[in-house]
């Protein structure tokens, strides 16, 4: 077992993983930036060929990731500062024009903790379809306002359909110019849980953070624009053991390195997610912090 095979729904750490083995990616261009105010990183990752996609083993588009050290500290101000950078970044990828009408979908099982921000999320959200149809956009008190509404599918195990199935009725009902998709997602490096969001055009693979893989929501299965919206809460039980050994691994040759780890990491842990122990608060806390940036995006002129 190498290295590599400790999964992350990240591309900024499939990134990362090329820069360790000294790999240079044709077509993946990298920008970063750091507000040194803030504390907060900002790593928008581009794949513009289908070379660059396949050697990331994702589809061409931007993933823009937000890192915040102190995410999982419950600092209101901070949050909304997250917040405020999160409505930047989806109005970049979305230009909120008058009159949109977007559909957000809260992915994931109410019922697991770790799995239940895409459907915290959607609770936590301004819906304005339904006045907007039943009033009028004059009702709000605005000149024009964005139709917003929500939806939350479950997981097969409870309707015993397809996520994509069920997303797939209602876009084809309602028509939205744009899908949200929120999902809880799985890291490589522990110290990203939590702390961290990705924001990409390329849309979402459901049940992805724990290797549960249903079909994908993107522009080619729903027929229109599909964001994805995630947060790492998981990680593989591998990545502990990788991490805990990280500074005896680092004086280690390559070759020994992976000789080590299939050694000591056994197969079954790679069928075992971890999360931390206060994952129910800091969950509700994440939920809030990316549906007001939803909602500061929807809202703003």
């Amino acid at each position: 077992m190498a290295l590599g095979r400790i999964r992350t729904d990240l591309a900024l750490e499939t990134k990362e993983k090329f820069e360790e083995d000294n790999v240079e990616i044709r077509g993946v261009i990298i920008e970063e930036d750091y507000n040194e105010e803030k504390d907060i990183r900002t790593t928008t990752v581009k794949i513009e060929t289908e070379n660059g996609a396949k050697a990331m083993g994702r589809p061409q588009g931007v993933y823009i990731t937000l890192e915040a050290p102190n995410m999982s500290v419950p600092d209101e101000d901070y949050h909304r500062e997250i917040s405020k950078e999160l409505a930047k970044h989806i109005r970049k990828l979305v230009p909120m024009e008058k009159e949109l009408t977007a559909l957000v979908v809260g992915l994931g099982n109410r019922e697991v903790t770790p799995d239940a921000l895409g459907p915290d999320v959607v609770s936590n959200l301004r819906i304005t379809r339904h006045v907007i149809q039943e009033y009028g956009v004059q009702s709000m008190g605005r000149e024009y306002a964005n139709s917003i509404s929500g939806l939350v599918p479950g997981v097969m195990a409870q309707t015993g359909m397809e996520t994509l199935e069920i997303i797939k009725g209602v876009v084809d009902e309602t028509k939205p110019d744009v899908v949200f998709a929120v999902d809880a997602l799985a890291a490589r490096s522990t110290k990203r849980l939590n702390r961290t969001i990705q924001i990409t055009d390329t849309g979402i693979n459901p049940g992805s953070g724990v290797g549960n893989h249903r079909n994908g929501l993107s522009e080619e299965t729903l027929g229109v624009k599909v964001i994805g919206i995630g947060v790492p809460t998981v990680v593989d039980a591998a990545t502990i053991v990788q991490d805990s050994m990280a500074h005896l691994l680092d004086t280690l040759e390559e070759s020994e390195k992976k000789e080590f780890l299939e050694e000591m990491i056994a197969p079954s842990l790679h069928s075992m997610f971890v999360t931390p122990k206060d994952v129910d608060e800091t969950v509700k806390r994440l939920s809030y912090t990316i549906s007001e940036g939803l909602n500061m995006a929807f809202e703003q002129a």
